[in-house]
Parts: structure tokens; sequence; C-alpha cells
């Protein structure tokens, strides 16, 4: 999916974990930094902070 969309189309990826705790996350070096390179290239990283809007909820 992100070979198709690379330098083509948008693509919006969320996570709870800061991108630099992706490498550590998703284990393999080389699958790593494959998925990373194709998703930071002209990434715009939006970082949000504050309490969880699920921890006011409940």
């Amino acid at each position: 999916m992100l070979e198709d969309r690379s330098e083509r189309k948008s693509t919006i990826v969320t996570s709870q974990l800061p991108v630099d705790s992706w490498h550590e996350a998703l284990g393999d070096p080389t699958l790593s930094d494959a998925v990373l390179d194709r998703l930071l290239c002209n990434a715009h990283v939006i970082q949000m902070n504050g309490t969880s809007m699920r921890t006011k909820k409940s």
C-alpha cells in the first residue's frame, strides 16, 4: 500500500508511540528503515500532547 501511494497520494498514519520509538516497535531493522523512509519522506509530523479524552469520559 505504501509503495502504491508513495509520492502520489496523501496517507495519514496515527500512533500512540512517538516516531523515534517506531524502529524498536517494528523490530526488524531493515523493514523498519524501509517503512519509515517511505512514511517520513516529505511528512508533516504532528505531535499532540495532553490528557486522553478516554480518561476524561471514564
